[in-house]
């Protein structure tokens, strides 16, 4: 074990979450080990276990410091068009999912049915709607119901279509990102006076523009 460094105990809990999320994005849930935590981090189980009295504790931790960072780095500027912030909150995305696949099927598939990282992961999903709500021009509390009604389903979709592309890779993850993008705008346009994409979907490469 390395030599322990003194910190305080809000610098000793990050610095075990970074373990902690390196662990889990390098090997599955169920291969992890808290003795292994600890000794990365060079403190004792003792000292690790005061911060996090479980192996689910930790990873919940680590999963909501994940979705804490992907809704910071989401932008949505108001600047760009719709199609453009959908592109770059999927690219946000689809990063952390490809660097963190193992901690990323842990959250879905392991750990499916628990409670406390499906809080996690739905109070992301609402935040996300929250925003794009803020995105379409909205020209009524009908238009608006109904857009959230879209934006709910389709962020559920992305997931489950993330999840299952980590584990077979069925297409690039450009077309991937594309795909969901091409999905929310096809389902809004129905819903707005005008087009909120008049452009998309981009042409493919090899065709005419």
């Amino acid at each position: 074990m390395p030599p322990r460094q003194r910190l305080s105990p809000a610098g000793r809990r990050a610095q075990l979450l970074a373990v902690g999320a390196r662990l889990f994005a390098a090997r599955p849930y169920d291969d992890v080990l808290m003795e292994e935590v600890a000794e990365e981090a060079g403190v004792s189980r003792a000292l690790l276990y005061r911060h996090f009295p479980s192996k689910h504790a930790l990873f919940a931790a680590v999963y909501e410091q994940a979705a804490d960072q992907l809704l910071a780095d989401t932008r949505f500027d108001p600047a760009d068009s719709l199609a453009e912030q959908l592109v770059q909150g999927m690219d946000v995305h689809l990063d952390y999912f490809v660097a963190n696949r193992n901690a990323v099927l842990a959250a879905n598939r392991v750990l499916a049915g628990d409670p406390v990282i499906q809080t996690i992961m739905t109070n992301e999903l609402d935040a996300l709607r929250t925003r794009l709500l803020a995105v379409p021009s909205l020209a009524d509390e009908r238009t608006r119901e109904a857009v959230s009604g879209v934006l709910k389903s389709w962020l559920v979709f992305v997931q489950v279509l993330c999840v299952d592309w980590l584990t077979h890779e069925t297409c690039t993850r450009s077309e991937l990102r594309d795909v969901c993008v091409g999905a929310v705008l096809g389902a809004l346009r129905p819903l707005l006076a005008e087009d909120p994409a008049p452009d998309w979907p981009p042409p493919r490469p090899g065709t005419a523009g």
